[in-house]
């Protein structure tokens, strides 16, 4: 009998997350039944707000329960089908969960869906043509609504996310600045991507020095902000926004081990007359046909570029999960089953 090895959350954090929350699970393998597709997993997603979903606490979605399977997305190739739109050697992308194998009901809109692999990478569904990608896309285009000559600025700009806020950014004609942790990830940043900026917030010792490094990279202010990070970062730049300014918040990853992260100068939100609309992508549905059409375009045309960090094996995706928390990944988190 084949066995499944999983991931499952046994204990709710207290601070900051670690390895004991999580435990190795090996179960066996169940054939589908009536409408059921067996996947066999090639990749799973690492994303930040798996770390929100670990509290027992009010969110926008329902905490993951302990002794379970952790969720999240992956994608992988059918083995087994019971349902009529699958059959064995399909690649998908679905919410697999942490485990090698998945067993998934097919007919729930939204559990599964077929992809090509032969234009564009498996992996890559994961990361610019799926989810990040997606909420790219949304947060700038719909809620930054961005202009040609307007400025726009992204932070952790290296990673799945905000890699793609900025050379979308880019496309629309917009100066595009950016915010990463260490040189390495700016020069990226700068000379791989193709932003007009990037500031290192490791490399200032104050706020004030964080905000005069953004006053040089953000002449004319800034008209648009997608937010990932949170705190002195979010602080620098909202001192830099222009009348009417736009901020998509997508994430606030600064606070996510529960450490508060209040506003320095939350006044400057009504000064500047400031839009901020926080947004999760998967309650837009509606909008990602149009998004994945041209995230599928662009990567398959090469003119999206996207980076990995690649963790090897199930048993691994705790600690990858625990350094994406703290910054040390490079571009999408992803764990190779």
């Amino acid at each position: 009998m084949s066995i499944n090895k999983q991931i499952h959350l046994v204990s709710r954090p207290e601070g900051a997350a670690s390895a004991d929350n999580f435990r190795l699970v090996e179960t066996p393998l169940a054939d589908p039944a009536q409408d059921q597709v067996l996947v066999r997993n090639h990749f799973l997603s690492l994303d930040p707000y798996m770390r929100g979903r670990m509290n027992d606490a009010k969110s926008y979605a329902k905490p993951q329960p302990l002794g379970q399977v952790m969720q999240g997305s992956t994608v992988g190739e059918v083995v087994a089908s019971k349902h009529p739109g699958y059959r064995p050697g399909d690649m998908v992308v679905g919410a697999g969960g942490w485990q090698q194998y998945a067993l998934l009901d097919a007919s729930v809109p939204g559990v599964l869906r077929k992809v090509d692999a032969t234009r564009i990478p498996l992996s890559a569904y994961l990361g610019a043509v799926g989810m990040p990608g997606v909420t790219a896309w949304y947060g700038l285009t719909k809620i930054c609504q961005p202009k040609a000559g307007q400025t726009i600025v992204v932070s952790a700009a290296s990673g799945a996310v905000g890699s793609a806020v900025g050379q979308l950014a880019k496309a629309r004609g917009c100066r595009a600045v950016g915010f990463a942790g260490g040189a390495d990830k700016c020069a990226y940043v700068t000379d791989t991507l193709g932003f007009d900026a990037c500031i290192d917030y490791k490399a200032h010792a104050d706020s004030k020095s964080l905000y005069q490094a953004l006053k040089e990279a953000t002449p004319d202010g800034v008209d648009g902000c997608f937010e990932n990070v949170g705190g002195v970062v979010l602080d620098a730049t909202l001192a830099r926004m222009n009348a009417f300014g736009r901020i998509a918040l997508c994430g606030m990853i600064s606070g996510y081990d529960g450490h508060p992260i209040p506003l320095q100068q939350p006044q400057l939100l009504l000064q500047s007359r400031l839009m901020i609309q926080g947004f999760i992508v998967g309650e837009h549905m509606d909008i990602w046909p149009e998004a994945l059409a041209e995230l599928g375009a662009l990567v398959a045309g090469g003119k999206l570029t996207y980076r990995e960090t690649i963790a090897e094996g199930i048993e691994a995706a705790p600690e990858a999960f625990l350094g994406l928390l703290k910054g040390r990944n490079f571009g999408k988190q992803l764990v190779r089953l």
